[in-house]
């Protein structure tokens, strides 16, 4: 009687929560809670209280259940084992557990036991303990529950519901710290990778051992597809990481030759504590600038451009000139070309029958006459100059050849003093005196 009533006060109760015309029992969202009203007791009967309260029931049920050679207890045993509390407190705490049936006593041998309640709340309780030591992220846990039901059979759609929740989780996190463009972030974000790495690769193994079963409910095998997916691109998550570090790399900025760079630099910083950090701001704000703050090179610079070269573009006329007919070529005058020299030397060459000597060949009125001739007697016996029309080309023709020495001679020449030893010869005289 006393059951049904205090279950008919917590209906009311809750019902109470609603709104009119609305019946709890029929909201499919509260019906699993209503089912499982009973372990949520024991639950509310466990953590109901101040922290030190809930850490002592923890304590007394986790003793009491972890003796499994001997799973009964006597009063005086519990009292003995669990000697270091209060011994009013403790008769409190066995006598609340009792109630609410996570523990049994048997009255004919006066001894406890944890209840089935008891058992399901230990078991759950030690499962999360143990993934709370090196499984920040809960992905190891919810995979682990998982696994545990697909072990079992017993896929719960809730169970891939919160995995999927937590992988995009996970996915939109480690998206933020790459748009951030913050090699600090990244490398947070990748090491956080790293740490479930392993969680992910077994949840890949137990989605797929999951989706090839044909007895899965629809929304299940949604959801387990959608898992598999999301598992697939925190997967592809890393060659990111590893893509964006390296576009990094090519821009950090490198402290001279010291080995140290932007990042080194940003690391330390962020080790300082706030008191080391605002120190370095002592000194630093004064007005007016230090002397040594002060560039004069630079002040010229620009002082330089704000007052001439500012001006200067201003006032520069960059538009293009307008159109105008080209002049007729038959209008453009047209000077001939002055050949007296090379006419009159040719002549002068053309007579020559005997070998002369070079410096007699050069005598010229100024040094550009005598240059004049000199560079004109590479001409002679050329054939590609010989073959064309002109007065070169008849002093290519011409039957002379060209001996220079190495040897430097004083000369008469205007301006000259010295000249390169030389002559010049009848190409038939200086044929025989080649064969000679």
């Amino acid at each position: 009687m006393s059951g049904t009533l205090d279950t008919h006060v917590h209906d009311e109760r809750l019902q109470d929560l609603f709104r009119d015309g609305v019946v709890a029992e029929d909201l499919p969202t509260v019906f699993p809670l209503l089912r499982g009203r009973g372990l949520l007791r024991a639950f509310s009967a466990l953590f109901h209280g101040s922290e030190a309260q809930v850490l002592l029931r923890l304590l007394v049920l986790r003793t009491i259940g972890a003796r499994s050679h001997a799973t009964e207890w006597t009063p005086q045993e519990i009292r003995d084992n669990l000697a270091f509390v209060d011994t009013v407190k403790l008769e409190t705490v066995v006598q609340r557990l009792k109630d609410h049936e996570l523990l049994v006593y048997d009255a004919e041998t006066q001894r406890y036991r944890v209840g089935p309640l008891g058992r399901k709340a230990l078991a759950a309780l030690a499962v999360m303990l143990e993934f709370e030591n090196d499984d920040d992220d809960g992905l190891g846990y919810l995979t682990a529950q998982l696994a545990a039901g697909q072990a079992v059979g017993r896929v719960s759609v809730d169970e891939l519901g919160h995995l999927l929740s937590r992988l995009t989780e996970l996915k939109e996190d480690f998206d933020r710290a790459v748009l951030s463009g913050s090699e600090h972030r990244i490398r947070r974000a990748a090491e956080r990778l790293d740490s479930v790495w392993t969680w992910v690769e077994k949840g890949t193994e137990v989605v797929a051992g999951i989706t090839e079963k044909d007895e899965l409910e629809p929304a299940a095998h949604r959801l387990a597809q959608a898992v598999g997916r999301a598992q697939s691109a925190l997967l592809r998550q890393a060659g990111t990481f590893q893509r964006e570090l390296n576009k990094i790399d090519q821009h950090r900025v490198h402290l001279g030759r010291t080995g140290l760079s932007s990042s080194d630099l940003v690391g330390w910083l962020r080790a300082q504590d706030i008191d080391a950090l605002a120190s370095f701001e002592d000194g630093q704000l004064l007005l007016p600038l230090p002397a040594p703050f002060i560039h004069d090179q630079i002040a010229l610079d620009v002082a330089e451009f704000e007052l001439l070269e500012r001006e200067r573009l201003a006032a520069e006329v960059t538009a293009l000139p307008g159109a105008e007919e080209p002049p007729d070529a038959a209008d453009l005058p047209m000077d001939e070309e002055d050949l007296r020299f090379l006419e009159d030397w040719s002549i002068e060459l053309a007579a020559i029958t005997e070998p002369r000597e070079l410096s007699d060949t050069l005598i010229g009125d100024d040094y550009a006459l005598s240059a004049y001739r000199l560079s004109l007697l590479g001409l002679l016996g050329d054939p590609e100059s010989a073959a064309l029309e002109g007065g070169t080309a008849d002093l290519a023709r011409l039957p002379l050849a060209l001996e220079i020495e190495p040897l430097l001679i004083e000369t008469d020449l205007p301006q000259i003093a010295l000249v390169s030893a030389g002559r010049l010869r009848p190409r038939d005289a200086a044929k025989d005196t080649a064969d000679a």
